[in-house]
């Protein structure tokens, strides 16, 4: 492979390793909201916001932390005949499935940008009694779903060299 590919997969892979190390926290920061929402419902008057921001915590939680899960290999596969396959065999059929992954990925930032831009452009806010404003969540929609596809390009590259017979290390 070429340096530059290298490169791109070292560093995209180091990113998001870093980012998903940072966000697996996230998990106690909704918990924290959880608990004052709990709390506050029994001793005192009930916060209105503690639900739907936690619903964000935990958006932001599994978007940002996706190309972590991808990179780590901790997402669901059928393994009925995957795993008597030789590696190199994997890495092939892992290399062609994956387009079906960029194709979705790609609807799924093309839509992620279109409901930010509509969100900035009109100050969208949620129809909840708190109101909050959406571009937040969805900036942080559009940031986990971009870093997953640059995950998925690297785990491509990586796939494409094992299936090569050359991996890179």
């Amino acid at each position: 492979m070429p340096d530059a590919i290298k490169t791109y997969v070292h560093v995209v892979d180091a990113f998001n390793r870093r980012v998903g190390r940072i966000v697996m926290y996230g998990i106690f920061v909704m918990m924290g909201i959880l608990l004052y929402s709990s709390i506050s419902k029994t001793m005192f008057l009930p916060a209105h916001w503690t639900l739907e921001m936690a619903q964000f915590v935990m958006a932001g939680y599994y978007l940002l932390g996706g190309a972590y899960s991808l990179q780590l290999d901790s997402h669901v596969r059928m393994d009925l005949i995957y795993g008597r396959w030789s590696p190199r065999t994997k890495a092939a059929v892992d290399a062609v499935t994956i387009m079906m992954l960029f194709v979705y990925l790609f609807f799924l930032l093309y839509g992620g940008i279109s409901s930010t831009a509509y969100a900035l452009q009109y100050t969208e806010t949620s129809y909840s009694s708190w109101s909050p404003y959406m571009a937040p969540v969805k900036i942080v929609m559009v940031i986990g779903i971009a870093l997953t596809f640059l995950q998925a390009t690297s785990i491509f590259f990586k796939d494409l060299a094992v299936a090569m017979g050359r991996p890179l290390a």
